[in-house]
């Protein structure tokens, strides 16, 4: 479900996520079991839960995206416990691209990126994995360098079992500006002073992280240029 048409620009970006090709520029961090059934990406995790952090991955698109976006992609949860994150606005920490030599090898430890050598946003939209995110749903959004919680909300997406269809995540970055979606339902908002948390963030790449043992599936990720002052 389209959500903020009024600041949609040019598309982009766009991906169906729907066969092996559509990883092509795309890294992986941890490793994970990845698959295309029914032309949609499915992601699991390769290692034993027990492994704690070490079974954990991120899924990176190499796109450098603006400052200012409105990214959309579609979302299934299939199996619980666990939790979904989105990365964005990822850089390395002095401005490098986020892929650069220079900067710590990452294998998908949550302290590689929130105290690592980069900066991001972390949008945790799914959290079943502890009693606490089981028993209260919320979306969190983070901000690194750092482990700071600047927004949270209601999350509306079911549980796997309860979840029959693919549910539209939007994400709308303007300026000092963060809000997130779900078919169309604000959930939370942000405003960046720029100071508390530290300088703005800029452009940057976006991720998909998944805590094991959970299964998710993902299609249709679009980014759009936003349009207004």
């Amino acid at each position: 479900m389209s959500v903020w048409n009024n600041v949609r620009g040019e598309l982009i970006y766009e991906n169906a996520l729907s066969d092996p090709k559509a990883l092509e520029q795309f890294v992986l961090e941890g490793k994970a079991l990845i698959s295309f059934p029914d032309g949609r990406l499915r992601l699991e995790n390769a290692e034993s839960e027990q492994l704690g952090q070490k079974a954990n991955y991120v899924l990176w698109c190499k796109e450098v995206f603006p400052a200012d976006m409105l990214l959309e992609i579609d979302f299934r949860p299939l199996r619980e416990p666990g939790l979904a994150m989105l990365f964005f606005s990822a850089s390395g920490r002095e401005g490098q691209s986020l892929f650069d030599p220079s900067l710590a090898t990452r294998t998908g430890e949550y302290v590689q990126y929130h105290h690592g050598d980069i900066n991001a946003f972390h949008l945790s939209f799914f959290r079943r994995k502890e009693k606490d995110e089981r028993s209260f749903h919320t979306c969190n959004l983070r901000k690194s360098y750092g482990f700071y919680l600047v927004a949270q909300g209601a999350d509306p997406i079911p549980d796997a079992d309860d979840a029959e269809e693919f549910y539209t995540l939007s994400l709308l970055k303007k300026g000092p500006d963060v809000r997130f979606a779900v078919n169309g339902l604000e959930v939370l908002r942000f405003h960046d002073d720029g100071a508390q948390y530290g300088p703005l963030l800029q452009g940057g790449c976006v991720g998909l992280r998944q805590l094991a043992p959970m299964a998710g599936e993902y299609a249709n990720l679009r980014v759009y240029g936003v349009k207004g002052d």
